[in-house]
This record gives C-alpha cells, structure tokens and sequence, in this order.
C-alpha cells in the first residue's frame, strides 16, 4: 500500500471506531486544510451539527489559542481538531469544567506512552486550567480553547484541541515540546483514537454526575495529575495585575486557589496565564 493510502487507511479506520455504532462519537471528519476547526464547527453548531461531532485538519493556519494568540499547525506534524458537545444533563453553570476535562483526557490518554527505547512511561502532568506538559523538563505539548458557543436555539460547547506529535525539536517553540522530542514515536491517528476514547469516557462520567466534577471522580483525578498544586506560581490577571504565591488547590467549580507570598491571603482564580516560578533549593 502506497504512504498515503497507508494514512488514510488509518485515519478511516479510527473514524470507525470512534463512531457509533462502534464508538461514542456521532462523526468524525478529517480535512487537509482550515483556518480554525473551532470556527467550523462553530458554524456547523449554529446549523445543527449533533453533540460529539469531531473536525480533524492536517493543517491550520488561523487558528486561537487563549487570549486570542495564533494556534498555527504544520501539516502531518501536529494533530489538530475540534469537538463539538451538546451535554444537556449538565447545567450551563457547569460547562467551565469542559477545557479541564478535555486537558484530564490528554493526562489520562498518554500516561502509559514509552520512548521508543526505554521501559518507564515519559512523565506527564497538567498545569492548570489545561495545558499538557510532557517530559522531565514539564515542556508545554499541547493547547486547548474552549468556548460557548451558539447551537441552533440552544447553547453547545466547541473545544479545541492542538498536540505537538511529530514537531522536531528544532521547530518547537521555547517552552515547548512534542512527542516525538520525548522519543515517543506514536501516529496522529493513534493519538486521536487515544484521546477520543478516553475524552468520551470522562465526559460520559460528568455527564451522568449532571456536571458534579467532584462525584464524578474527575476532580480527584484532576488534583492527582495537576503539577501547579504545590508550585509557587506568578498569575497574570485581568487588568494587568500578578499574584504571587502557592497554589493549594482546585475547587469544585475548577478555580485555582492559590495563598499569596505576600499576605497570606486566599485568592481564588477562575482565569489567568499560570506560570510555574522554580525556587532556589
């Protein structure tokens, strides 16, 4: 079988597997190229598209991450894709939980990944509220956006999601990674099916806790993977201010609290840009 009949075989079949009446997705797509898969299935939301609808671009050159920066995708090195979710049993009040979940699945997908040569899995851990770090360095591998958005007469939510897979070292951004830079050596479709599953699981749990992250054990498991508990943090937030102090936990609601250096006090953090300060032993 020729290269590329070879990949579009196994972007078919995890489409196949994924969808219903095999998997818990409604539909999977995969196109060569976009500007945003967050903005077409925005679109396709506003028309209707059904709950667990997923759009997968080998290459996209306009898209968002937060705050509004550039989320740019070099084709067939990066796995790029959107989901859309309609999850009614959970109250709109809830959905906040939506990118700290998609973020847990990242966590829980590739905890087991091992380098190409080696027995012990690559680390992997999130820094609050969803970025996925990879390796012993902690190197940002991946983004997630996600946004309320117009469903067609009801609200729905669009997440956005962006792995470095295949990205060289040499073309990662500072601070970040990939994982093929951490010797693990997995395909883009492997990494998605990887993801779909675990997503789909963890969203049916919250589904059925009607958006109770704490009893639907997504919480704990949020805490047990989270690298910003325990870090002494900087947080930039809105109206250019820094807080400065130890970040103690998440909240039910997916807050961050975090005890400032310099009163004491407990701040709670719904938004803010998180950076890990490392501290002199």
């Amino acid at each position: 079988m020729l290269p590329g009949m070879k990949e579009a075989a196994a972007w078919a079949a995890v489409a196949q597997t994924a969808v219903a009446p095999q998997g818990p997705w409604a539909r999977v797509d995969v196109v060569d190229r976009t500007g945003s898969t967050n903005a077409d299935l925005v679109a396709a939301a506003a028309d209707g598209a059904p709950d667990r609808t997923v759009l997968v671009a080998h290459q996209q050159d306009a898209g968002r991450g937060r705050r509004d920066r550039s989320w740019e995708s070099a084709p067939s090195e990066g796995l790029t894709f959107s989901v859309l979710l309609r999850p009614a049993q959970v109250p709109v009040a809830q959905w906040g939980w939506a990118p700290l979940i998609a973020g847990l699945a990242l966590v829980v997908a590739m905890e087991d990944y091992r380098p190409a040569a080696g027995d012990a899995a690559v680390p992997v851990a999130l820094k609050w509220p969803n970025d996925l770090l990879l390796g012993a360095g902690r190197r940002k591998g991946a983004g997630i956006l996600a946004e309320v958005v117009d469903g067609g007469g009801s609200p729905a939510l669009v997440v956005g999601i962006g792995i470095n897979v295949s990205t060289p070292e040499a073309e990662l951004p500072e601070g970040g990674t990939s994982l093929l830079a951490q010797s693990v050596r997995r395909t883009r479709p492997d990494v998605l099916g990887d993801v779909l599953a675990t997503f789909a699981s963890l969203d049916d749990d919250w589904r059925a806790a009607r958006g109770d992250a704490a009893r639907a054990g997504l919480l704990a498991g949020y805490r047990r993977r989270c690298a910003t508990l325990g870090s002494t943090v900087r947080v930039a937030l809105p109206g250019d201010r820094e807080l400065h102090g130890v970040a103690e936990d998440i909240d039910d609601d997916g807050r961050l609290v975090v005890r400032s250096a310099d009163d004491g006090a407990r701040t709670i953090v719904s938004a803010g840009d998180v950076v890990h300060v490392r501290t002199e032993a």
